[in-house]
């Protein structure tokens, strides 16, 4: 009797497309004295270091690389463009209180999105009204629902495994974490790759900007990206399951 226990083939990963999210005129949230726009491009170029260091044969493309704000049609043209073989989209969080206790990490795949969630993420980000209206796709138009259910099919299950990685990572740091979640979101909705947004803490906490602002919690943030990539990869990679004959 045979019985299958075929797996997908494997998928070589040869470019991962890194996106520091903001950048330019758009600064971004704000902390006490800091901009998200500056975290997300130096913890970029630390993820992107991490893997060119451990695997040679890798690149690395960048949205951005210094202080510019690509559109985000232009940087998820760009990631198509590159033929990425994933997307990581790096950002920090906020809430609309100046000072706030909330802290944590947060992993964001594109999935369909509740209205009631919309309202959450918009209101959570009130200071970063603008970039995130606009990749936040409508719950409520027919065309999102086939776009995200496209994704949906090719993509979901590799980003899921990769956010999900990437959050447990968060949790060995001693980080909090607000888990893994689906988000009709534009960026990532657009790219023909699976991938993640990763909100890497809450700039207007104060203990988190502060940690944000050192280059060893930046060496730690990339870190948890950068083993959540490995992981990927590792399992992306591995040899299909032959079919076992069990005559």
């Amino acid at each position: 009797m045979l019985v299958p226990q075929m797996v997908e083939a494997k998928k070589k990963i040869r470019k991962i497309v890194i996106d520091a999210g903001h950048g330019g005129r758009d600064p971004g949230c704000h902390g006490a004295y800091s901009y998200e726009k500056d975290i997300t491009l130096a913890v970029a170029k630390k993820v992107g270091k991490l893997v060119q260091q451990m695997y040679k044969d890798v690149k690395v493309a960048y949205t951005r690389e210094y202080d510019w704000y690509p559109e985000l049609k232009e940087r998820t043209e760009f990631a198509n463009r590159e033929k990425g073989d994933l997307f990581i989209s790096i950002h920090v969080n906020s809430t609309p209180k100046k000072n706030s206790p909330v802290k944590g990490t947060l992993v964001l795949v594109c999935g369909p999105t509740r209205v009631d969630e919309k309202e959450y993420a918009i209101g959570e980000n009130a200071n970063n009204f603008r970039e995130n209206n606009e990749e936040m796709l409508d719950p409520n138009d027919p065309a999102t629902a086939i776009i995200i259910a496209q994704y949906s099919q090719a993509f979901l299950t590799q980003s899921i495994v990769l956010g999900s990685k990437i959050n447990e990572e968060f949790g060995n740091q001693g980080r909090v974490t607000e888990g893994l979640r689906q988000q009709s979101l534009q960026v990532l909705a657009s790219s023909a790759m699976p991938g993640v947004l990763v909100e890497i803490g809450y700039l207007n906490n104060a203990e988190e900007e502060s940690y944000l602002n050192t280059p060893e919690g930046q060496d730690e943030v990339a870190m948890a990206i950068f083993k959540g990539i490995k992981f990927y990869k590792e399992e992306s990679e591995k040899e299909p399951a032959k079919v076992i004959n069990e005559n």
